[in-house]
């Protein structure tokens, strides 16, 4: 089966499924071959940082530090929603027969595997491995990618998020999960927001 003959529904399907297992793949080796906490310097501006993660992106979390079970679950099911949202608007413009550009399907399939592949870690992960032992829609999100880029001394009270507890400007911890998340959404402002009006 040749891949020009599949439909846009099929590629978009294998993309996704693609895409997260590469997510799933780089989570499960940084946790089969690191310590909570541990980090390897790659080259001097990114680090493989294996933390677990009790919220959403970048460390962020509902009910606070406690990591509360109520927000656990609240941010999962606001996952569900998500990934429901985007499955239905794809199939919408799908069938509408619009005339969708190559970019926008990049974006949306980008979004739909990092919501998917963060809301695998969050299902499963809790009851899969040991050291999380929290089940079922209670895992901690395994994040990894670390860029510091360089250090911020005195940063503005405003922009305090961008740095992170060591200093470093985007001194955040995330995932592959997240980078596709990112990158489709800056994409997709800057480049088809066109389309979106």
């Amino acid at each position: 089966m040749r891949l020009k003959s599949l439909s846009t529904a099929h590629k978009i399907t294998i993309s996704v499924i693609i895409l997260v297992l590469i997510d799933q793949l780089v989570k499960l080796l940084v946790n089969a071959n690191m310590s909570v906490g541990e980090r390897i310097e790659v080259f001097p501006w990114f680090d493989l940082c294996y933390i677990e993660n009790p919220g959403f992106a970048f460390g962020m979390q509902l009910g606070g530090d406690s990591g509360a079970d109520w927000g656990k679950i609240i941010l999962s099911l606001f996952r569900l929603v998500m990934i429901g949202a985007i499955i239905y608007g794809m199939r919408y413009l799908i069938r509408s027969g619009r005339e969708v550009p190559k970019g926008v399907w990049v974006g949306g399939v980008l979004i739909l595997a990092g919501a998917i592949g963060n809301m695998v870690d969050s299902m499963f992960y809790g009851m899969l491995l040991d050291e999380q032992d929290g089940g079922f829609l209670m895992g901690k999100v395994i994040d990894m990618i670390h860029l510091p880029l360089f250090r911020w001394e005195s940063v503005p009270s405003f922009l305090d998020f961008l740095v992170g507890a060591d200093g470093y400007f985007f001194g955040a911890v995330f995932n592959v999960a997240d980078a596709y998340i990112s990158v489709a959404v800056v994409y997709l402002l800057l480049f088809q927001y066109k389309f979106f009006k």
